[in-house]
């Protein structure tokens, strides 16, 4: 195991079992005890908890699946695949048999370590569970005639009834809002008090619904509750705090980002959701179409050059970055990158987070990324005329280098560096593409129908209705898969600007924004998100009013298919 695990304590605090008074007191318990008495039987003898916590803390500890042998009787060819003898030498017993693989429960997690005599002595590919003492020797008894059976420490199962401790049913609550809005597929939770209720919002595909209203008099107990497992001050109410979630829910690793802000009825917080297994996706499910994904990946494997993706907050940008590193990662390629903060974790990527309490920001992580001879540099947001600059020269002495701004379209992005102050000649030379994106809701596949649109909607996007012959548009109904919504999941709009010699030469004579979209459209062929929009909804894939929450019409000439 790592030697960086956390404490059995640590966890079960993070599980809302025990607090920190409670460790404290068990490890005081333990000077007193028995020496060798684990803290999680500290922890059952003083009442604190019972074998079921502090065994799920435990599969917590060494990341192994909990089973619950006192709620289930072992078939008669399964106990015969593991001999009496070394139920009796190892104090395992054995499952089911899955896959070919044999199922095995102990009560000590330090089992693992003779993981190969067990294979050896049993011929078989091993999977290991942990369950509790009392049930593992109930087990033992029942199954293979080793002992007697008992029943657990009563001090523990007269604990598990007592509804002694008062923040017990908001801990349940808070525990319960995560999960509905994991199996929501939510992005962000927002808790909002206001003077009669607690407003509990989840955001799903972008649009806010509302998920449960809760008494007034919880909301202190609820945002407490959350600060705690944030790690943030809960004592400090009146600034602005922020803090991050690890927990793990229905078996999956998840991070939150935690945001608290003073309002004039107590403390709005907003939970945003890093599903690791929904949040780092491949090239292949951005949304590109036609041979606009072979673009972009021929764009990101360039050996050196500035990559900028623009847009407003949660239209994907990071998304889109941590799937062109995904593609480029790679044991011969040395990957550094700088985030505020860092969402998703990566292998095999070196990862800093900014950190503007100790000085540790983008330019100073800059500067040692460089001393570091990295093949790519990732720079979350340029923000100032020195991180630019420094990103550029890192650009120019032959490094790969992805960022973000905040723009509204591809050719800004240009415009935005030299307002900045960076020289126009670097911003020309350096920059060898701009990404514009923004996300709108998918159609359900489920209920979508087919429509004939409106005149007047089709010249809203620069369609006709000859631009529709052989085409099918769809239109949102909604089902109980949508939530009635119409909508399910979201794709991508993208706007990619290549650079070109003339776009190169009208960038370093600082023409505007409009002169260089021009010109990227005649020499580059570019695509504006509007334009991209009405390929998607000709696919089936969204609906004319989508796209037009996101794109303008006097941004693109008539758009062609």
């Amino acid at each position: 195991m790592s030697s960086a695990q956390k404490p059995i304590g640590q966890i079960l605090i993070e599980m809302g079992v025990l607090d920190e008074r409670k460790v404290q007191e068990a490890l005081e318990y333990l000077k007193r005890a028995k020496p060798g008495t684990k803290i999680g039987t500290a922890f059952i003898e003083l009442g604190f908890c019972d074998e079921a916590q502090v065994t799920k803390g435990l599969c917590r500890q060494y990341r192994l699946p909990y089973v619950d042998l006192s709620r289930l009787r072992i078939p008669p060819p399964v106990a015969d695949l593991v001999p009496k003898k070394i139920v009796q030498d190892f104090n395992v017993v054995p499952v089911k048999l899955q896959d070919g693989k044999l199922i095995l429960a102990a009560d000590d997690p330090m089992v693992t370590f003779v993981a190969d005599d067990l294979r050896f002595a049993l011929n078989r590919e091993l999977v290991f569970a942990l369950t509790t003492p009392t049930s593992m020797r109930n087990a033992r008894a029942e199954t293979y005639g080793l002992g007697e059976k008992t029943e657990a420490p009563a001090a523990a199962k007269g604990k598990k009834e007592e509804p002694s401790d008062p923040e017990a049913p908001v801990i349940r609550l808070v525990q319960d809002l995560m999960e509905k809005a994991l199996t929501a597929r939510a992005s962000d939770i927002h808790i909002e008090p206001s003077a009669d209720r607690v407003r509990v919002r989840y955001r799903v595909d972008g649009v806010c619904f509302e998920a449960a209203s809760l008494d007034a008099e919880l909301s202190g107990s609820v945002v407490t509750r959350v600060k705690v497992l944030a790690k943030m001050d809960i004592a400090e109410k009146r600034k602005p705090q922020d803090g991050r979630i690890q927990t793990e829910l229905f078996g999956r690793p998840i991070d939150m980002r935690v945001s608290s802000v003073p309002a004039s009825r107590g403390e709005s917080v907003v939970m945003r959701i890093l599903d690791r297994e929904q949040g780092l996706v491949d090239l292949d499910r951005l949304g590109f179409i036609g041979n606009d994904r072979d673009r972009f990946e021929r764009i990101i494997r360039r050996p050196n050059g500035i990559f900028l993706v623009t847009g407003p907050t949660g239209s994907g940008k990071t998304t889109t970055l941590y799937a062109a590193l995904k593609t480029l990662n790679k044991p011969n390629v040395k990957i550094i990158t700088a985030e505020n903060p860092v969402e998703y974790h990566l292998e095999g990527i070196n990862q800093c987070e900014v950190k503007h309490r100790i000085g540790l920001d983008f330019q100073r992580i800059l500067r040692a990324m460089l001393r570091q001879a990295p093949n790519i540099i990732l720079v979350g947001e340029i923000r100032d005329k020195e991180t630019a600059e420094i990103a550029i020269q890192a650009s120019l002495t032959g490094h790969l280098v992805f960022s973000t701004l905040h723009t509204n379209d591809a050719p800004s992005a240009l415009t935005r560096l030299i307002d900045m102050g960076v020289k126009p000649f670097l911003v020309s030379t350096a920059v060898m593409a701009v990404m514009a994106q923004r996300l709108v809701r998918r159609l359900c596949l489920t209920c979508r129908q087919p429509m004939a649109p409106e005149p007047s909607l089709l010249r809203s996007v620069g369609l006709t209705p000859d631009d529709l012959q052989g085409r099918t548009i769809y239109r949102a109904v909604g089902c109980r898969e949508c939530r009635f919504e119409g909508y399910r999941g979201r794709v991508g709009l993208f706007e990619l600007l290549e650079m070109d010699g003339r776009l190169r030469e009208a960038t370093f004579k600082r023409q505007s924004t409009m002169r260089l979209r021009e010109q990227a459209r005649l020499t580059g062929g570019l695509k504006s998100l509007l334009e991209d929009g009405v390929r998607k909804v000709l696919e089936g894939v969204t609906t004319i009013e989508e796209i037009l929450t996101v794109a303008k019409r006097e941004d693109a000439a008539p758009a062609t298919t």
